[in-house]
């Protein structure tokens, strides 16, 4: 999925828009190599050494990997486990109904 996110990060690099990252790996060092060999330059937060049952999954019920929520400028979840074209769909969706607020629309 990488390849997809990174070409959704630089798409998307002047829009209201942040892809966040977490990951479960338990070895912190190990994780930092991976982020670097794969270009990784978005946020990415370490959930902890206990891993999948890290503060950050445990605490948004996440049960399997990888999982994808997508949410709008409120903060609500408007889309789960949408990826590849349903995730540039997903975002698109959002990033024009924040527009048509922002300019008066429905």
């Amino acid at each position: 999925m990488y390849p997809h996110e990174r070409s959704l990060v630089e798409r998307l690099k002047d829009e209201p828009f942040a892809l966040i990252g977490v990951n479960s790996d338990v070895d912190v060092e190990k994780l930092k190599g991976a982020l670097k060999q794969e270009n990784i330059s978005w946020r990415s937060f370490w959930d902890g050494p206990k891993g999948t049952y890290g503060p950050i999954a445990t605490s948004w019920g996440v049960n399997s990997w990888p999982t994808i929520y997508v949410l709008d400028e409120t903060g609500t979840i408007r889309y789960v486990s949408a990826r590849g074209p349903q995730l540039d769909e997903a975002v698109d969706t959002l990033l024009a109904e924040l527009r048509a607020k922002q300019s008066g629309g429905k």
